[in-house]
């Protein structure tokens, strides 16, 4: 597993009765405004013709609209990968996407529809069929009361089917995107471009990412560009909620919905000695509200002593990297303890499982403020900016212009030397205050470390 830098500029657990300093810092109170019109008049396109400040906040208002709009989209999404790969609500086998003709041919893409037809009229408990129910009620259609008993089953059909055309044009902006990787250039493995800038906004998430993540914090420590407990303020963007995955390798819905990227950086700040247990406070910065609201439920029952159990499961036949699988085992161990993992469906014959419980003065740690980073940014004062911003798999849904501005927004939120930390490239504004600093290379990823002026 290589590991590449290129630097081009600058240099235990705790009693559940303990409420560390940490989180008591909020960024409730902290001013939220659009990325001011002084900042950006340089960069701004010649198409969107904008003259003036109250050109641009109005195009800001309109363009913010436009982004949560996304976000029911994305959930449209997952609900056809739940369709797809769900086994709380049938006992069909999983289609993964590549069988999608012989899994027509056969009856079980029928019957998984019949099925999760049925599941949304009787979804008892199951909090994924309780969500679609909700979901698919906000496009018209009420799986309990519908007058059509097929119009729930067709909706699922070409909700699909536009999933799959998708894919398919997703699959060509990939193609696209490979061309401009090159062997000699370990940076050209950030140009993802904007391959998802007019997909839904999806939430989905998984630990490859945070895997990918304390490599690259472990690569800035060892190059001396990050010293011992010198994090203490962190952000994230977008750390997503397991619904079910898009990728059958990584797709289970037999467990609670979950968020891992806060708890996991915290956990890889802490095992590497660059944060202290009791000295760190994490801001989730993101634009859905269900994120939002379940990092506010878990903090309500953080404060009467739960902590927050997060299921970890193991395909064992799929090739993981030694590295991974040792990620894999040690995960929570700095910030919670092991319990007994949730037993999976027997259809996962293979899969290892683990399960940790995250400390409640962790959880309490984790703060969630609602910020779209394309467009706004919080005006904290000097001492309450930053130390790291992490955002992967986030950048990728925006366009070259909005990349720009989300860089410079974060940049702004940032303690000087400030580092974000993500697996997009992304253009920097003439005169801007962030640059491309360097890169981390884990195996065919990357990572790469823009730094505040």
């Amino acid at each position: 597993m290589a590991i590449v830098g290129l630097w081009k500029a600058g240099r235990g657990h705790l009693s559940y009765l303990f409420i560390p300093f940490a989180a008591a810092f909020s960024l409730f109170g902290a001013d939220r405004e659009f990325t001011p019109y002084a900042g950006v008049k340089a960069v701004l396109p010649a198409d969107l013709r904008i003259t003036g400040g109250a050109q641009w906040l109005a195009w800001c208002r309109r363009q913010d609209g436009a982004i949560r709009a996304r976000l029911d989209q994305g959930d449209l999404d997952s609900i056809a990968n739940f369709l797809l790969l769900g086994t709380s609500f049938t006992k069909q086998p999983r289609i993964p996407m590549d069988q999608m003709t012989a899994a027509s041919k056969s009856g079980i893409l029928r019957a998984r529809v019949d099925d999760l037809v049925a599941g949304l009229r009787n979804p008892g408990e199951n909090e994924r069929l309780l969500f679609a129910q909700c979901l698919l009620r906000r496009q018209g259609i009420d799986p309990e009361g519908s007058r059509d008993p097929r119009r729930p089953g067709v909706f699922l059909y070409n909700n699909l089917l536009r999933v799959m055309n998708e894919e398919i044009r997703l699959g060509e902006r990939i193609a696209q995107a490979q061309k401009l990787m090159r062997p000699d250039d370990p940076a050209s493995l950030l140009n993802r471009s904007s391959a998802f800038r007019d997909r839904g906004v999806s939430l989905d998430t998984g630990i490859q990412p945070d895997f990918l993540i304390e490599q690259t914090l472990r690569d800035l420590k060892v190059r001396g560009l990050l010293r011992e407990g010198q994090i203490a303020r962190i952000a994230v963007v977008g750390p997503g909620l397991d619904f079910i995955d898009k990728n059958e390798q990584y797709a289970y819905d037999y467990y609670p919905q979950q968020t891992l990227q806060p708890f996991a950086l915290y956990d890889s700040l802490v095992r590497l000695g660059l944060a202290k247990n009791d000295g760190l406070s994490v801001s989730i910065l993101d634009i859905s509200s269900r994120v939002i609201e379940h990092i506010r439920g878990a903090r309500e029952r953080a404060a009467k002593g739960a902590g927050y159990v997060i299921q970890l499961p193991r395909e064992v036949s799929r090739p993981w990297p030694p590295e991974l699988i040792a990620f894999w085992k040690s995960l929570g161990d700095q910030v919670g303890l092991a319990v007994p993992p949730i037993r999976p469906p027997e259809i996962f014959g293979g899969l290892e499982v683990r399960a940790v419980s995250i400390r409640p003065e962790v959880v309490r740690a984790c703060e969630s403020v609602d910020l779209d980073i394309v467009l706004e940014r919080l005006n904290l004062a000097a001492g309450e900016r930053f130390d790291l911003i992490v955002g992967t798999n986030i950048f990728v849904y925006y366009d070259a212009f909005q990349q720009t501005l989300a860089l410079e927004n974060a940049g702004a939120m940032l303690k000087p030397n400030g580092l974000l930390l993500t697996n997009d490239r992304l253009p920097e504004a003439p005169g801007g205050s962030m640059h491309l600093a360097g890169i981390t290379v884990v195996g065919n990823n990357a990572v790469g470390w823009y730094r505040k002026q």
